[in-house]
């Protein structure tokens, strides 16, 4: 009887043993060893997404779906104007309101910073490089990860204070190492083909204020670490990464606008760790299992914090699941067009709110995979108390969302607020995500 009882002890010992190898390496994001420098940048992390947490989350659902309607009929109002002028041109096609703020500018390119203006959302904060100085890359390759030469992407995300990152001309860069981007950067792509490919990705650790805009990653891959620089003053020793397409740690303020994403080895967006103030809008994915992972652990609480908003984006051809999969925060999923997936679209554990408004929904044929909603290991006991509303969503070819929880309060008669858009209208605000063909010197 000892001896069973001994060796189940050794059993549940292996397996606490093996959960914490499976959890340690995903909270640590490639971490060889926390330094003076990165834990110093952990408390700064922490104490900004404490700031930038916003306790009435729906004020700022509310203050979105309120320029939605703004840019609609004004985009609406310019057609026909147009159209009763007879002057035969066409009215620009930006019709949401990120796009209705620079897009329609045939200068866009001498006013690079406007793009700064137009965030929305919970990542509206995000001002990236405003106010530091334009830098062009001019050199595709990655040769050093530790010493990077000037003219490359990696020299550019690395350097102190605001900086503007542009490109000279169309590239494909292939990176050796994950790139590590510092604090108050802006990468845009506007005006050129900027493909990030075949290597490894993005990673924004411990950081603050960053737009990621106009580009696209496909076919990352996981790379095996080593010594890479994170800033112009710190190198750190980084363990195998993932092959996420751009990982989120521990990162407040970040807005990813108009990308292209596809076919990583990983996820194409993650974010965990306490991440917070961040949207992701005018995207278009394609081609992957695992999307979007908000929250990488059920026993992280500390995401409660964590808001995010998920905005104008295509889920397009050969998606599985994970559009998003949250832990814990609020996640507002606003006007999106779900157009392909093979399991679910938007799953979740650890009691997470999200909120669904006026995004389309058209479910695969399998019969199998009809329901857009997805909870993870838990009883309907529990996850009858989450919060997930849906609210003038689109549902085509049998799709269906189950709701559950009390019903998040809308408040619509607080003067201006205005109700979403409903899915119908997705076409339009959707129409041109991903990374986009702008040309210097015409509307983009």
């Amino acid at each position: 009887m000892v001896s069973i009882m001994v060796g189940s002890v050794n059993k549940v010992a292996l397996i606490l043993l093996a959960t914490f190898a499976i959890i340690i390496p995903c909270l640590e994001a490639g971490i060889a060893e926390l330094d003076d420098y990165l834990k110093a940048q952990e408390a700064e992390a922490e104490k900004i997404a404490l700031k930038s947490y916003v306790p009435s989350p729906m004020d700022v659902t509310d203050e979105l779906n309120y320029h939605v309607h703004l840019a609609l009929t004004n985009a609406t109002l310019k057609r026909r104007e147009l159209r009763q002028r007879r002057t035969g041109n066409e009215a620009c096609e930006a019709s949401n309101p990120i796009d209705t703020c620079w897009r329609c500018d045939p200068n866009w390119a001498n006013d690079r910073f406007k793009l700064a203006s137009c965030g929305k959302g919970f990542g509206r904060r995000a001002v990236g490089g405003l106010g530091g100085p334009i830098y062009v890359v001019t050199d595709e390759s990655d040769d050093d990860v530790e010493n990077p030469r000037p003219g490359t992407l990696r020299f550019g995300v690395t350097q102190q204070g605001p900086l503007w990152i542009i490109f000279e001309r169309s590239m494909i860069i292939t990176l050796k190492q994950e790139l590590l981007i510092a604090s108050d950067k802006t990468i845009d792509g506007r005006g050129a083909n900027v493909q990030i490919k075949d290597g490894a990705g993005l990673t924004l650790q411990f950081v603050n204020n960053v737009i990621i805009h106009g580009i696209r990653i496909k076919n990352i891959i996981p790379k095996e670490g080593g010594m890479i620089r994170d800033s112009s003053n710190h190198v750190g020793f980084r363990t195998r990464s993932d092959g996420d397409a751009i990982s989120i740690f521990g990162s407040t303020n970040i807005w990813i606008d108009h990308v292209s994403l596809s076919n990583c080895a990983d996820g194409l967006i993650d974010i965990i760790q306490a991440s917070t103030a961040i949207t992701i809008s005018n995207c278009h994915m394609t081609k992957h299992n695992d999307v979007m992972l908000f929250g990488a652990n059920d026993m992280y609480d500390k995401d409660k914090i964590m808001q995010i908003t998920v905005v104008f984006n295509h889920f397009g051809q050969g998606l599985i699941q994970r559009m998003p999969r949250c832990r814990w925060g609020f996640v507002h999923v606003l006007n999106n067009d779900y157009t392909h997936w093979m399991m679910y679209a938007i799953g979740g554990s650890s009691g997470p709110t999200i909120l669904s408004q006026g995004n389309r929904f058209i479910a695969p044929n399998n019969d199998a995979a009809k329901e857009i909603t997805h909870r993870v290991n838990a009883e309907p006991e529990v996850w009858k108390n989450w919060q997930w509303q849906s609210e003038m969503d689109l549902f085509m070819n049998g799709a269906t969302f189950v709701p559950s929880g009390a019903p998040i309060d809308l408040a619509y008669n607080k003067g201006l607020i205005m109700k979403p858009r409903d899915g119908s209208h997705v076409s339009r605000l959707t129409r041109h995500a991903g990374a986009l063909d702008c040309f210097v010197g015409r509307p983009c």
